[in-house]
């Protein structure tokens, strides 16, 4: 199975939107791998999808039992991916295998080591295990301003040395026309509305973000099936070609017909008809003529 692999550089240059792209096979070296060695390195990449193919070998009247897996990171026992694919004992051996199976967005740091495990007297032959991704760079909202959720960089004032200037302890001011109470309240009344519309605000970016989650998936699972059916298309195309180059033995045959005499015999029986209908176009004519004149 060919794979398109995609290595977009990481900079602050290029377009914060998310890209995708493909693993190379990753059972290339053997039907085991660790997931460090096969993905990209950007860390906002999610896998969506797993592709794989393989030929099972076996005994007739074996069963066989295939898994393609990978573990869960941090653990012996747990699978984030597992695949399973059984071979009866009178299944024939020499058949193959594909299959593409959607996995959602489930980040890079949850794969841990993969494999293709064989159970029962058989094996594989020519195994692909192919990854498909999306990496969003701003899954790290700090790497540029235009990201969502971005946040200004909060710089510390520096310290100043101050006083605090009390009005009260001016001896001409009318403590009675400051009415402290009434401050405060409209103080609190204005921090309510405000966070109402900060809470408002809140749902409308929570809501887009889902919106947006939502469209990168489907674009996401029309990628995979749009691959996966090219590899298709690849394959039958090179069965046709065994079609195209078979020599069929054969050759021209010459004509073999020799006319003994070049010259044809004349049609007595012919002649005699011919001769009776123009004797008969005759008398015809006569009894016309005489028919005519009066005679």
């Amino acid at each position: 199975m060919l794979a398109l692999v995609f290595w977009p550089s990481y900079s602050s240059s290029e377009s914060i939107k998310p890209y995708y792209g493909a693993t190379p096979n990753a059972a290339a070296n053997g039907l085991s791998w660790s997931m460090g060695n096969v993905l990209p390195t950007p860390p906002g990449l999610d896998i969506q999808n797993v592709l794989y193919s393989y030929t099972i070998i076996k005994e007739n009247g074996e069963p066989v039992t295939v898994y393609v897996q990978n573990k869960l990171a941090g653990s012996d026992t747990e699978y984030i991916f597992r695949d399973r694919e059984d071979w009866s004992s009178t299944a024939p051996s020499g058949q193959e295998v594909r299959k593409v199976l959607p996995v959602g967005n489930l980040h890079r740091d949850l794969w841990g080591d993969g494999e293709i495990n064989v159970q029962g007297n058989g094996s594989v032959e020519n195994p692909s295990v192919i990854y498909t991704y999306r990496v969003d760079p701003c899954y790290n909202p700090q790497f540029d301003p235009n990201c969502p959720s971005y946040e200004v960089p909060y710089v510390e004032p520096p310290e100043v040395d101050y006083e605090i200037y009390n009005a009260y302890d001016e001896g001409d001011a009318d403590r009675d026309e400051y009415n402290y109470e009434e401050d405060k309240m409209q103080e609190d009344e204005k921090t309510e509305e405000e966070k109402a519309a900060e809470l408002d605000e809140e749902e409308r970016e929570r809501n887009d973000r889902l919106e947006k989650a939502m469209f990168e998936a489907g674009r996401a699972q029309l990628f995979a099936l749009a691959f996966a059916k090219g590899q298709l298309t690849d394959a039958a195309n090179q069965n046709l070609n065994s079609y195209y180059n078979a020599n069929i033995p054969g050759g021209s045959y010459n004509d073999n017909v020799v006319l003994l005499d070049t010259k044809l015999p004349e049609n007595q029986s012919g002649l005699r008809n011919g001769l009776a209908q123009q004797l008969l176009h005759q008398q015809m004519v006569d009894m016309q003529y005489n028919l005519n004149t009066g005679q």
